[in-house]
């Protein structure tokens, strides 16, 4: 959530970072000027009101000691609450409609993002490793794994509907070893502390990260989640949701929290499994399992200084680089453009993985600094060394990585001409020194 206080001393900056965006600012703002000037108006006629009541009930309190008449102030005072409550009302009214105004801003992008409409006015950064160069024609990953018998996309269907999949023999393995592997490094290499977080959150959390309100669209809830409830702005802590990343629950553990300065960076790391409803993907991506309700990923989350997310941004970035070429897979890195930022982004780095058998490269990871976006709407903040007023963190996370897209990956470059795929080298003591995966045995 943007401060109140920038929008209004910034409401042009604002207005062109959101056509940067190629957002509407009049659709997002409002009037905005107008709404702040009368909620601010019957703020201050409140607190007059309630200085003169003050004032009234001392008048009635000395009136009463020195033995005299009090009816006629007490009448006032009487009249006085009457239009208090009457203005109580339009200011809170007014103060609500202001905070679902924030809440449906997304946050500024920074100077350095490229101003662009699509995805085609990304900026690629880098580029790490070489492309396999096969001397027969590379499968794409369904092929590979229904012909290994490792994954059934037919029998998931069965079970649950399109976009889900089941991983069988060492498919199933391979997904473990992912996790383990990527978790190891995270926690022995890259100094972030494992946690593992619950797999459902109240809708509290997930408008602490930016996805309620605005996707609720994208998200599975629970029986006992309003989704109504939500589009009125109420945020409930006893309703259930499934994640979508292990960024809500593990960014909202510090919410309403204030940390010590003298413990920041604080950097987390989980895997978790997470549900997406897909709501305005139709029809892309059917084949694979490029893109499912449920898949699993281990995902990085950084608290840290204002001063210091830049650089914690370019570290955290690198440590998500640092599994794709430990698995010795080709990559890009992609500076995304204005329009192509998450909602709750000022910047966002996409690592993207080459796919042979589908000659393209597909993101593996989103590494984005938020700087103190979420942390407003969370209210998570530290109480500096030196005295002073207490600020908001500046929040970070990325994918460390996307496991069943590593998978994929996996099968598409390093497979075989005889249809086997290796094990890269980095994964084989997770496989229990497995070197090649060849077509299971069903039973």
């Amino acid at each position: 959530m943007l401060d109140l206080g920038f929008v209004r001393g910034n409401l042009e900056v604002v207005e062109e970072k959101l056509r940067a965006r190629g957002a509407d600012p009049a659709a997002l703002l409002g009037d905005f000027r107008k709404l702040d000037q009368s909620r601010r108006e019957a703020i201050t006629a409140s607190e007059q009101l309630k200085a003169r009541r003050n004032e009234l009930s001392q008048q009635v309190a000395t009136l009463k000691r020195e033995g005299k008449d009090a009816t006629a102030v007490m009448d006032e005072t009487r009249a006085l609450k009457d239009r208090l409550e009457e203005l109580d009302k339009t200011a809170t009214a007014l103060d609500e409609h202001m905070r679902l105004s924030l809440a449906g801003i997304p946050n500024l992008t920074r100077d350095e993002v490229p101003t662009g409409k699509s995805e085609e006015d990304n900026v690629t950064v880098k580029t790490w490793g070489q492309k396999p160069n096969f001397n027969f024609t590379p499968k794409p990953h369904w092929e590979l794994g229904e012909q290994l018998g490792i994954l059934d996309l037919e029998r998931a269907a069965k079970l649950s509907g399109a976009r889900f999949a089941v991983y069988m023999g060492a498919g199933a393995r391979l997904e473990r070893a992912l996790i383990s592997f990527m978790l190891d490094i995270h926690t022995q290499k890259h100094g972030y502390t494992e946690v593992l977080p619950p797999f459902m959150v109240n809708s509290k959390s997930l408008f602490g990260t930016g996805q309620l309100p605005k996707f609720a669209e994208d998200l599975f809830r629970c029986s006992d989640a309003d989704a109504e409830a939500v589009a009125r702005g109420e945020f409930k802590d006893n309703d259930h949701w499934l994640i979508p990343t292990a960024e809500v629950p593990v960014t909202n553990l510090y919410r309403d929290e204030i940390l010590d300065e003298d413990r920041l960076p604080i950097c987390l790391t989980a895997y978790t499994p997470c549900f997406r409803a897909e709501a305005g993907a139709a029809g892309k991506d059917t084949r694979g399992i490029i893109r499912q309700h449920q898949f699993q990923k281990v995902e990085l989350v950084k608290f840290t200084r204002p001063e210091e997310s830049d650089a914690e941004h370019e570290k955290l970035t690198r440590d998500a680089e640092e599994i794709l070429e430990a698995l010795k897979l080709p990559y890009r890195r992609v500076l995304l453009c204005t329009a192509d930022t998450g909602f709750s982004s000022a910047k966002t780095f996409d690592l993207e993985v080459w796919l042979p058998g589908q000659q393209l490269y597909r993101e593996i990871s989103s590494c984005s600094n938020f700087e103190g976006f979420q942390a407003r709407r969370a209210n998570i903040r530290f109480k500096p060394s030196a005295k002073g007023k207490n600020k908001f963190v500046h929040t970070l996370n990325g994918s460390g990585l996307a496991v069943g897209r590593t998978w994929l990956a996996i099968l598409e470059n390093y497979q075989q001409a005889d249809g086997s795929v290796a094990v890269p080298e980095a994964l084989r003591p997770y496989m229990g020194g497995l070197e090649y995966i060849t077509p299971q045995e069903q039973k």
